[in-house]
């Protein structure tokens, strides 16, 4: 840390992991020793500074993986527009793989903003992918946890005039927020869900804190196709809380099983999500890769939001690894 002529530091040196699920991509940085000495401001500042697209650097977010007194790790997650998320399901499974290596364990509980998740680690998704269990939850189905502005406690399978005429909705929070919509492939080939998106995700009067949109197309009863506009990101590769609340409201919408294991294709490449609609607790478990890319050491002006990035310490294996993942993929989905 540099201290500036007032006294409060101006650049950051941070030693960072790339790691993604699903592509979605994040730097990892460990403050499980000791914290960062940055305000919440200055957290939020480097996001935006550090997660800027630039070529092959920039990320969709940052993940602060700290000290907890009531689980083995806590998670804080921030969006590349400083925004900090209640939970992100695919950078669960990279922090659950961390500390899993850290504290030498394959079964974790880790602290996020709304609750204490399990965490576990699986059989490999793909031949040398590292795999993981994270619980998805928890599940509310009222709209005040959204929050949206609406008089109905809740909105399952139902048309919203004021977005589409043609289109069945539901939002739920996982925590997160999220609105989804099963379409068919001539939906999703559309520009609707751009559209959609960005009007719920700027000044409106039915999401006053934006909201994830997520569209999925049905493959088979088995297999799910979701692509996800990410709140506070844009479209991205995969949403871990998106996919997860996609496979439930299919469970719902096709009458599937209350225990239902579901292969979930995204643009980024596959999960599982098994469902668990349960009479006493509804919960998703998110199941796949965590990927680590490269190490990086990066260095932040926080008051000019400038940064360098180191050299590059890059996993080749893993990163092969996983692009043979993606080739398998696109063989199955094939032009979705």
């Amino acid at each position: 840390m540099k201290d500036t002529c007032e006294g409060r530091y101006e650049a950051v040196e941070i030693r960072a992991i790339k790691v993604h699920g699903s592509s979605n991509d994040f730097y990892l940085i460990d403050e499980m020793s000791r914290e960062l000495a940055i305000t919440e401001e200055e957290r939020s500042a480097l996001s935006l500074a550090v997660c800027k697209r630039t070529g092959e650097d920039g990320a969709d977010g940052i993940l602060f993986v700290q000290a907890s007194n009531t689980a083995d790790a806590k998670m804080r997650v921030f969006n590349a527009d400083g925004t900090e998320a209640s939970m992100c399901g695919n950078g669960l499974r990279c922090v659950g793989r961390y500390v899993s290596e850290k504290l030498g364990k394959d079964e974790l509980i880790i602290e996020t903003m709304k609750a204490d998740l399990a965490v576990k680690r699986e059989p490999e998704i793909y031949q040398d992918i590292p795999t993981f269990r994270v619980e998805i939850s928890p599940v509310l189905k009222s709209t005040k946890a959204l929050p949206m502005n609406t008089e109905k406690d809740e909105i399952i399978q139902e048309r919203l005039p004021f977005l589409d005429d043609e289109l069945i909705f539901t939002t739920l929070s996982v925590p997160n927020p999220h609105l989804v919509s099963i379409v068919s492939q001539e939906v999703l080939a559309s520009d609707k869900q751009e559209k959609i998106a960005k009007y719920v995700n700027g000044e409106n009067e039915w999401f006053p804190d934006g909201v994830n949109v997520s569209f999925i197309n049905v493959m088979s009863d088995k297999d799910i196709f979701v692509r996800t506009y990410e709140r506070g990101v844009g479209f991205t590769n995969a949403c871990g809380t998106a996919m997860s609340a996609s496979s439930l409201v299919t469970k719902w919408e096709r009458s599937l099983e209350d225990e239902v294991l579901l292969n979930v294709y995204n643009p980024g490449g596959m999960v599982k999500c098994q469902v668990h609609d349960m009479p006493e607790k509804t919960w998703i478990d998110l199941i796949g890769n965590a990927t680590y890319e490269y190490k990086q050491t990066i260095t932040v002006d926080l008051k000019h939001r400038e940064v360098q990035f180191g050299n590059k310490e890059i996993h080749e294996e893993e990163v092969a690894a996983y692009h043979a993942f993606v080739n398998h993929v696109k063989e199955i989905v094939g032009a979705i």
